[in-house]
C-alpha cells in the first residue's frame, strides 16, 4: 500500500525557511546528562548565545552587563520544542531570524541542528525568544530605536514592525 503523504512537505512547527544568522556550538561533556544527551536546559543556553550574537552582530551594539543605567535586553519569554537528542562531540548550529518587532520588543525564531562534523545535520529543537529593550535606570521597557529597527529589518530583508 502506497502512502500518498508528501515526505518533503515542511512541517510549519519546525520553523522552515531561510535563516541568515548562524552560531556553531561544540557540545561539551558537561552539557550532557546521565542518559548521555544534551540536558534540556542547555538548549536554552545555546539559544542565549545565539540571541546575544544576533543582537551585537546585527545592530552593532553590545549587550550591556550590569544595571548601571544602561539600556539593554531582557528575555521576556522563551518557548522550546524538542525534536531529537544531541550528544557530546557533536556541533549544534543555532540558526536565528527576527520574525516580529513590536514597540519595545522583538521576537527571534531559532532552529537548532546537530551533527558530528562532516555528517548531515538533523533538527534537534526549535525555539522562540521574545526580547524586550529595558532601561535599568527607570526599571521600565523602552521603545526599540529607529536605528535598531532599521538594522534588523535590513538584515532580514523585510519589514517586521507590528501594524
Amino acid at each position: 500500500m502506497h502512502d500518498h503523504r508528501p515526505d518533503s512537505a515542511p512541517d510549519p512547527r519546525d520553523l522552515p525557511g531561510p535563516y541568515r544568522h548562524r552560531v556553531e556550538i561544540v557540545v561539551r561533556f558537561a552539557d550532557t546528562d546521565a542518559m548521555g544527551h544534551v540536558n534540556n536546559a542547555i538548549y536554552l543556553t545555546y539559544c542565549e548565545v545565539a540571541r546575544i550574537r544576533y543582537w551585537t552582530e546585527v545592530t552593532g551594539e553590545p549587550v550591556h552587563l550590569g544595571t548601571e543605567g544602561a539600556e539593554s535586553l531582557i528575555l521576556a519569554e522563551a518557548r522550546i520544542t524538542y525534536r531529537a537528542p544531541a550528544f557530546h562531540g557533536e556541533v549544534v548550529t543555532v540558526e536565528s531570524r527576527a520574525v516580529r518587532i513590536g514597540r519595545s520588543s522583538f521576537t527571534l525564531d531559532h532552529r537548532l541542528l546537530a551533527a558530528v562534523p562532516g555528517e548531515s545535520p538533523r533538527l534537534v529543537a526549535v525555539s522562540e525568544s521574545v526580547l524586550v529593550r529595558y532601561d535599568y535606570a527607570t526599571a521600565r521597557p523602552v521603545p526599540m530605536s529607529p536605528a535598531h529597527v532599521a538594522a534588523i529589518e535590513a538584515y532580514e530583508g523585510r519589514g517586521l514592525r507590528d501594524a
